[in-house]
């Protein structure tokens, strides 16, 4: 199986590791980030005027957050500095993942 997908994110590790994260994105779905995006991710933002109010919205509010509770799920490879810097893939770059199924090794 091969598919098409935009390099939608790219980070360090946070513990100081060598390694960097890359998120794909679909390209159907892909939306370049805006620079006055919220960090949240939404640009409809709703106020909430007390705790109750929050708990009540709770899962609408959760929905909007990638990979959460019905949010879009992206996959994402660790990839060594070696690797990523030989790959020179940017955000914004289309690439191709293809998967395959190891032969059996008689394990």
């Amino acid at each position: 199986m091969k598919r098409e997908f935009i390099v939608a994110k790219i980070e360090a590790s946070q513990d100081g590791s060598p390694y960097v994260y890359v998120t794909f994105s679909d390209p159907k779905d892909y939306k370049p980030d805006k620079p006055n995006m919220n960090p949240f991710g939404s640009s409809n933002v709703a106020a909430f005027s007390s705790v109750e109010d929050l708990m009540k919205n709770f899962p609408k509010v959760m929905a909007g957050f990638p990979g959460m509770m019905g949010g879009v799920e992206t996959p994402t490879i660790k990839l060594s500095m070696r690797e990523y810097q030989d790959m020179g893939i940017k955000v914004g770059d289309k690439v191709y993942i293809e998967i395959q199924k190891a032969e059996s090794s008689g394990i």
